[in-house]
């Protein structure tokens, strides 16, 4: 009997270890809120289609976590790095005045080439400090941000569709429907799953999201992705192997942040909005925050650390909200309440992160 509850409660415990602790709680707390949701009327096809809905939107984003993470320089708080060349290669394609798919695929090739450029000049800064790789990239990505607000005013860029009705710059805000990409992808083979009502989903946007994560997926499993990890794990032997650590490390943010700037793109055209100044300012900790509520840590991450990451984060956000507005009726608690979530969640995640360890 003693050895039959000893043996159950090492299963206990390896399920608990491999699935996470944060995981696991942050899970549960999201399946009690739709359960929450369900016995005061709220729709369950609405919550479930809205958390696809931002998982597809945000998932590309928290994959460029990935990368960085398996070489060793902790989550990407640098990710505005990357949602700046988007951003950039976005207006620059709304500048030559392609419309629709030609819109999208012209901002996703000027996007790759900033962004390679970006995240080269960026990994050869984290090898210039290595220590304090993740405290680099918060600033880093805080001085992206602010140095892009003075672009964003000074570039003269001509095409009315993006510029104020007076004086210079572009508007903070730039919208998606006159081109023709307001959801281009997020409506594309779009289909219901129960009728009208039931369950949407944005199938063209899913895919490119699973195409990213099969990409990283296989790459980590090529030669120069394990060599790439390696050196995240065991830098002293992976060098006395003869890989090249600073190599891989920048090629790993180079990867990190082209998926960053594309990322952005299949945000903004799933949000019909394309936003400028400060917008990329906080973006990564989000990220962040999902890929380690997804069970990943400061030294490890795979892909199912991200899709697992991303359904959780954005699913209590999208059920928190409503379900809330529902019990306090009557009052405006809407935005305070996403606050203190989104926040505290972000908070928590960001605790399992250790400091020093390699």
């Amino acid at each position: 009997m003693v050895g039959a509850k000893e043996n159950k409660k090492s299963n206990f415990k390896d399920i608990i270890n491999a699935i996470g602790l944060p995981t696991l709680i942050i899970g549960a707390f999201w399946i009690i809120i739709l359960i929450i949701g369900g016995t005061i009327g709220i729709s369950m096809n609405t919550l479930m289609s809205d958390t696809i809905k931002r998982a597809g939107m945000n998932g590309i984003l928290v994959l460029a976590m990935v990368p960085s993470i398996q070489s060793g320089t902790g989550p990407n708080f640098a990710l505005p790095v990357g949602i700046v060349c988007g951003l950039f290669a976005m207006v620059w394609a709304i500048e030559f005045d392609f419309v629709g798919f030609g819109w999208l695929g012209v901002s996703i090739i000027l996007a790759i080439i900033f962004a390679v450029i970006a995240g080269y000049l960026y990994g050869k800064l984290l090898n210039a400090v290595k220590g304090s790789e993740m405290t680099i990239a918060t600033y880093t990505g805080f001085s992206i941000s602010a140095f892009m607000c003075l672009a964003w005013l000074m570039i003269p860029f001509k095409n009315r569709k993006m510029g104020w009705f007076m004086g210079k710059g572009l508007r903070e805000t730039i919208q998606l429907d006159a081109l023709g990409g307001d959801k281009i992808l997020s409506n594309l083979w779009t289909f219901n799953i129960g009728g009208d009502k039931g369950l949407i989903i944005p199938t063209g946007m899913l895919l490119v999201f699973f195409l990213c994560c099969v990409i990283v997926w296989l790459y980590f499993r090529s030669k120069s992705g394990i060599a790439i990890s390696a050196g995240g794990i065991n830098p002293r032997f992976a060098q006395a192997s003869g890989i090249n650590i600073n190599r891989n490390r920048v090629k790993a943010n180079v990867l990190s942040t082209v998926l960053g700037a594309i990322g952005i793109i299949v945000y903004s055209q799933g949000y019909g909005y394309v936003q400028l100044y400060n917008a990329p300012l906080l973006m990564a900790f989000p990220a962040v925050a999902a890929v380690l509520i997804g069970g990943a840590t400061a030294s490890r991450a795979k892909v199912s650390h991200v899709i697992i990451g991303v359904l959780i984060f954005q699913g209590l956000l999208t059920s928190a909200l409503p379900v809330a507005n529902q019990l306090f009726e009557g009052t405006d608690l809407s935005e305070i309440l996403r606050m203190i979530i989104q926040n505290g969640i972000i908070l928590y995640a960001l605790t399992q992160v250790k400091g020093g360890g390699k």
